[in-house]
């Protein structure tokens, strides 16, 4: 079989090429080995001349305004601040492009309403990048689940037990922010890092919609100097009544794999999303379970050749997390953890804080569906 003509290739603009931005920058360029794309533009405000995953003589614009002056891609993708994911995604779709956008969707559940109605004005598709919606280790929990191996679902939790260092929130002006010049950036661990362990328990327990989400619970904390959110706990409940808790820190020791646990009336289940791989318990015995994944860029391209392919991750499959967001958003600014919790490792911009415990503090609001104030933890008094 021939390879596609070359009028067949989406072109593909990527905007924000420093940092995480280059992946897709990466991404692009293996499409393109395929014959499946081709970058026809990047988009950034710093010049990219020397950026290694720029391929040299590819065309640079300082702004998306620019580019679209210009050239209209078929897929713009956006790797860019949280603040500018709605007018930039917005923008796109008018101009005709289908997006593939970083998580988180938007800054606040008002600003994700408002991206709604985009994609339903312009009938363009919008995916989200929350990579575990492409997951087969997902897909498979989730028939493992409906299958009643593990009897009645009595728990879903997820823990989060990461490590960020000073440098971390040196990185950028809105790293660790919950505004910036009067703008929402909603930059916490519930939100960013760890987003996709709450994003992966929500679909885990069958909550996407804004509607599937009922109530959330949050209580918020940092160890860092930083005024959002660096060790958290969540618990959401959805209109199934099912709880959906989760322990999240970047404050530990050390990082380890994040995961999702399942816990039901004859059995339980971890699935390590980073890798996945699923371990399962039940009466059948233990194994060990991993899959592959689908790229959400790629599987964009694939809802663009057919109307049959739905999206993995639309901007709808994301309002039960925005949910979240939103009532990390409109919270009360995170408390400080007293000093007396907390020991440094490190030195300079490579030193992080280790709150007391916290990892075990954060396996017990996964396992318990209570947030580390209703369970006692001593920090959480800043006493």
């Amino acid at each position: 079989m021939s390879a596609p003509a070359a009028v067949d290739l989406a072109r593909v603009a990527v905007v924000g090429v420093h940092g995480h931005g280059a992946s897709h920058v990466r991404r692009v360029a293996a499409l393109a080995a395929d014959r499946r794309a081709v970058l026809s533009g990047v988009v950034d405000p710093r010049p990219v001349d020397g950026v290694t995953d720029v391929p040299p003589g590819t065309a640079w614009y300082p702004s998306l305004d620019a580019l679209l002056e210009v050239q209209r891609p078929d897929v713009v993708v956006l790797s860019t601040p949280i603040p500018t994911h709605l007018p930039l995604a917005s923008a796109a779709l008018r101009a005709g492009c289908d997006v593939l956008l970083e998580k988180p969707t938007t800054a606040s559940l008002a600003e994700h309403e408002a991206l709604l109605a985009v994609v339903e004005e312009t009938g363009r598709r919008c995916q989200v990048g929350f990579q575990t919606f492409g997951s087969g280790a997902v897909d498979e929990v989730v028939r493992i689940v409906a299958s009643g191996e593990l009897g009645d679902v009595l728990s879903v939790g997820a823990v989060g037990t990461w490590v960020r260092t000073v440098a971390y929130y040196q990185r950028a002006a809105w790293a660790g922010r919950r505004t910036l010049d009067g703008v929402e950036v909603v930059d916490g661990v519930v939100t960013n890092p760890l987003a996709h362990a709450v994003a992966t328990a929500l679909l885990v327990a069958g909550a996407r919609t804004v509607e599937d989400v009922t109530d959330v619970e949050v209580d918020l904390f940092h160890a860092h100097d930083i005024e959002a959110d660096d060790t958290s706990s969540v618990v959401v409940t959805t209109r199934t009544g099912q709880r959906v808790a989760a322990g999240l820190t970047v404050c530990a020791p050390e990082r380890t794999p994040a995961r999702v646990l399942v816990t039901g009336t004859q059995g339980s289940l971890t699935l390590f999303y980073e890798q996945d791989a699923i371990e399962v318990r039940s009466p059948r015995g233990t194994r060990r379970i991993t899959t592959g994944r689908v790229d959400l860029l790629t599987q964009l391209l694939d809802a663009r050749r057919s109307d049959d392919v739905p999206l993995r991750c639309s901007v709808a499959d994301t309002g039960a997390f925005m949910r979240v967001l939103e009532a990390v958003r409109t919270a009360p600014d995170p408390a400080a953890i007293g000093a007396q919790h907390v020991t440094w490792q490190g030195s300079g911009p490579d030193a992080w804080p280790v709150v007391a415990d916290v990892a075990a503090w954060c396996e017990r609001v996964a396992a318990e569906g209570r947030t580390f104030t209703a369970l006692g933890a001593p920090w959480t008094g800043g006493a």
